[in-house]
């Protein structure tokens, strides 16, 4: 859809998505609602029930700076230690922190998760 992934985490309650809009096309609003749509009639086949939400409620960022964006990529791969889920984000079957590890040069990984990410703002309070 003209978008570049740069880090995603799902969870069963919430996910997060870092990624580089196109210049022309498919927009923040119409991506939400793309993944919001199809994960939920995936998820509701996997259930057998049809209708029902699944995401309630949903809000985007746009990062300007490169500190933000860089903090984001940080946040988002370290997502599943911080919700307790594995003690090692790249096990995590359902992220994007073991690809990012893997295809990442070092000098820039190392960079990346130098980040502190216990002051970022972002409403993550899903426990």
């Amino acid at each position: 859809m003209g978008w570049q992934v740069q880090a995603w985490a799902v969870f069963s309650n919430h996910y997060h998505f870092v990624g580089f809009s196109p210049d022309e096309g498919l927009q923040r609003e119409e991506l939400t609602q793309r993944i919001h749509r199809n994960s939920a009639r995936a998820v509701n086949a996997l259930d057998g029930v049809q209708g029902r939400q699944v995401w309630y409620r949903c809000w985007d960022t746009r990062l300007t700076y490169e500190k933000s964006y860089l903090a984001r990529l940080a946040y988002v791969h370290s997502n599943p230690v911080k919700h307790g889920l594995v003690a090692d984000a790249s096990t995590y079957r359902w992220c994007s922190a073991r690809w990012f590890r893997e295809n990442t040069e070092d000098p820039f990984f190392r960079t990346v998760m130098s980040f502190k990410t216990d002051n970022i703002s972002i409403y993550d309070d899903f426990d």
